[in-house]
């Protein structure tokens, strides 16, 4: 079998979160490129808009969805519209996020129940949506859970991220444990510092470059950086890969977690 072979998508329905910009809509772009059919579901429908047009023009195939993760009515709705279109979601990508910053004591309960519910509840119920119809379908699939390396080690100033992203990790372990022998695999990415728009400026500025220092292999992630980990994960050359946490930060975890 050719390389090639092991990371062919054609035939897959693919279903990404926070594919609007940053890295949600370049694993979109990735997994179209590879032959899935992908649907892009975000807030923000003007942007999914944009990237599916792009991605149509470079030949593949795509539906924007608008669906806030966190409303369980739109994320059924969400998986109704894209199985009328596509068919049934059998790769999920759980990429949908919110960050925070500040002292723990000062988090509210809103802020603190605000960043839990996008980053580990709509994980969970995203999961067990497409699990549902998949186990109901008969078929097999994939999910792919963006965690974080500060779900492995602690910065300060992050208590309700790195909460939620240590959740998702051990989330995908315990869907992973229950669903393995359906034929449903469920993984995770943790990204290190990637440039994206939201954090450019900030990474740009001298506390970026303190930051960078930090990371062995001298830079930050960029676009790229991540195809072959999404890749692996939810093709054919990672069938034998259930329950796992890929690390995919230049190294910089290794300092976090000794």
């Amino acid at each position: 079998m050719h390389a090639s072979d092991f990371f062919d998508l054609h035939g897959h329905v693919a279903l990404v979160t926070g594919a609007s910009s940053g890295l949600g809509a370049r694993m979109a772009q990735v997994l179209a490129a590879n032959g899935a059919a992908v649907a892009l579901v975000a807030r923000r429908a003007d942007r999914l808009t944009a990237q599916v047009e792009a991605i149509v023009r470079g030949g593949g195939k795509a539906v924007a969805v608008e669906a806030d993760v966190t409303d369980a009515a739109a994320m059924v709705r969400a998986f109704d519209a894209v199985e009328k279109q596509l068919g049934t979601v059998d790769i999920l990508l759980n990429n949908a996020g919110v960050v925070h910053s500040g002292k723990a004591v000062e988090v509210t309960a809103e802020e603190w129940r605000r960043v839990l519910a996008t980053d580990l509840d709509a994980v969970f119920a995203w999961s067990q949506e497409c699990a549902r119809r998949l186990l109901a379908a008969g078929r097999g699939g994939a999910i792919v859970n963006t965690a974080s390396v500060l779900g492995l080690g602690v910065n300060k100033g992050v208590a309700a991220y790195a909460t939620a992203k240590a959740g998702v990790i051990q989330l995908t372990k315990a869907l992973a444990l229950e669903w393995g022998f359906k034929g449903i695999r469920v993984n995770a990415i943790a990204p290190g510092w990637f440039i994206t728009e939201l954090n450019r400026d900030y990474l740009a500025s001298p506390a970026g470059a303190a930051i960078k220092k930090e990371v062995p292999v001298g830079r930050f992630g960029q676009d790229g950086d991540l195809d072959g980990a999404v890749l692996l994960l939810v093709s054919k050359a990672g069938a034998y890969i259930n329950g796992a946490t890929l690390v995919v930060d230049g190294g910089q975890s290794v300092a976090l977690r000794g």
